[in-house]
């Protein structure tokens, strides 16, 4: 960061009352907008297991396929699940999806797994809902189930900083602030710190066990870490943090984490894209190296 002050060249007063007159610019301008609730009808598929998640593979929808690969690999047979793509272009507000999220966000998921489907939306609820449905990966008591459901909501509310503030200011915004990036910046820097030094003492996150903690931070901060989010690792020298690196690369090894992080990719190496999976063969048959398809939304 610099100390000499920041000439704005189009200084910008806010008026009394904001209106929504004109896109913001940037990235997903076109599908911003100040109002809740869908825009159009479209219903969503219904696979023949009894969880159905809509997704797409950003760091938020790698949790929840990472989680569920994880339980099948535990042996929970009851966490076979369909995969159903929602593309982050406008699907994300239609009416099915809206009904099983009305923040209209990725993830989301229906479980069918009883007489009456419950829905479940945000990341962590969903993880949070699928390690005590199973009774794993979250312990049952005392200071190591304090300290993993502390480290998940510290990702809760941490990510945002790295997504919606430096990732929008650093690759997305359509001018570079100065002040918006070293903001941003700072803040990210100081979480990486958090995580090191956490992880110096600690295998993982909540102790020796991996756990729905590990799980929600590794997609956003272990991405970080390589490199892997807004070209910021140079930025942000993420070689640095040791520990964390150590950490990242041990979580990458894990066979399930290398299955559920390629679930609804869309981007990327067509061998790293399993736009939608519905049972465990597709991981060997239906990668978009495989098949070639263009992706398709859910219900499309």
């Amino acid at each position: 960061m610099t100390d000499a002050p920041i000439a704005d060249p189009a200084a910008y007063t806010p008026p009394n009352v904001w209106t929504w007159d004109k896109e913001s610019g940037g990235r997903f301008a076109s599908i911003n907008r100040p109002i809740a609730g869908p825009t159009h009808e479209k219903e969503l598929p219904v696979g023949r297991h009894p969880l159905q998640l809509y997704s797409l593979a950003t760091p938020n929808g790698q949790k929840v396929t990472i989680m569920l690969e994880e339980l099948l690999a535990a042996g929970h047979s009851g966490a076979e699940y369909d995969a159903w793509l929602i593309r982050i272009d406008g699907n994300q507000f239609g009416s099915g999806f809206v009904e099983v999220n009305p923040n209209s966000k990725i993830p989301a998921l229906m479980d069918r797994s009883g007489p009456t489907p419950i829905r479940v939306f945000e990341s962590g609820s969903i993880l949070l809902h699928l390690a005590e449905k199973f009774g794993a990966f979250l312990p049952s008591g005392g200071q190591a189930r304090a300290e993993s459901l502390s480290w998940l909501f510290w990702q809760m509310g941490s990510a945002p900083y790295l997504g919606g503030g430096f990732g929008h200011f650093y690759a997305y915004a359509p001018t570079k602030i100065e002040y918006a990036i070293d903001r941003f910046a700072m803040e990210v820097k100081r979480q990486l710190d958090v995580l090191d030094r956490r992880l110096a003492d600690s295998e993982y996150l909540a102790g020796n066990d991996y756990t729905i903690a590990d799980i929600a931070v590794w997609p956003w901060y272990g991405g970080m870490a390589k490199g892997l989010l807004y070209n910021g690792g140079e930025f942000l020298s993420v070689q640095d943090y040791k520990n964390l690196q150590r950490w990242t690369d041990a979580i990458a090894k894990r066979p399930a984490v290398k299955r559920g992080r390629i679930v609804n990719r869309i981007s990327g190496d067509p061998a790293s894209q399993l736009h939608e999976r519905h049972e465990a063969g597709d991981f060997d048959t239906r990668t978009q190296d495989k098949i070639g398809e263009p992706a398709k939304a859910a219900g499309a």
